[in-house]
């Protein structure tokens, strides 16, 4: 997995293997490109899992383009939801 993704994004596998390391840090542009291709959102890169929201990046993309109404409807629903799920 590591290989493709370097070759997707056009680095070496040393250089995505010492990213991954924490050894560098990654340009702006190359995140954004890491963030893409993984379809995470930045903060789930930075954060990991057990902050992030880990939300998919085509929900977030899609909430972007609603409207402020549709917005609160999906924010009544979600608390809908996490009601649901807790009896």
């Amino acid at each position: 997995m590591q290989y493709e993704l370097a070759e997707k994004l056009d680095i070496s596998n040393n250089h995505i293997s010492s990213i991954e390391n924490g050894k560098e840090k990654p340009s702006l542009d190359l995140f954004i490109s890491l963030c893409e291709e993984l379809h995470v959102t930045p903060d789930f890169l930075l954060l990991g899992s057990m902050h992030a929201s880990n939300i998919p990046l085509d929900i977030v993309d899609g909430l972007r383009l609603c409207s402020q109404d549709d917005i609160e409807l999906t924010r009544q629903f979600v608390e809908l939801l996490i009601k649901r799920s807790k009896h």
